[in-house]
């Protein structure tokens, strides 16, 4: 989708605070697949984990962080995950479900499409 309407949508991922943190609620999942990662105690620590983030999973949507007040995460409701559209009058033009579950990328493009034709 990024690659597709990148000339029409300005797309960000907002690294927001750490889901799973070895140090917090961990689940097996993580475990199993050998993904160990601490609850970031500083800005710099949380931009780090998000730029690994962004290599092990060849991410190429430009990511944003997150202060360590978690402003946007609040304002957004955005743990663990959420797809937002913004429109150009800065409103809210998609709010997605809470994900995983909720995480329908398709629902996505489709509002998306709709906003920019």
């Amino acid at each position: 989708m990024f690659k597709q309407y990148r000339s029409k949508a300005d797309f960000k991922i907002v690294y927001i605070r750490e889901a799973h943190p070895v140090d917090g609620w961990r689940v097996p999942i993580n475990e199993k697949q050998g993904i160990e990662v601490k609850d970031p105690k500083t800005p710099a620590e949380r931009e780090k984990v998000a730029d690994v983030c962004a290599v092990k999973l060849k991410i190429s949507i430009p990511i944003v962080v997150d202060g360590m007040d978690n402003a946007v995460e609040k304002a957004y409701a955005g743990w663990p995950v959420r797809a937002y559209i913004i429109g150009k009058d800065g409103k809210i033009a998609y709010k997605g479900a809470p994900g995983p579950r909720g995480f329908r990328p398709k629902e996505v493009e489709q509002a998306l499409k709709k906003l920019i034709e």
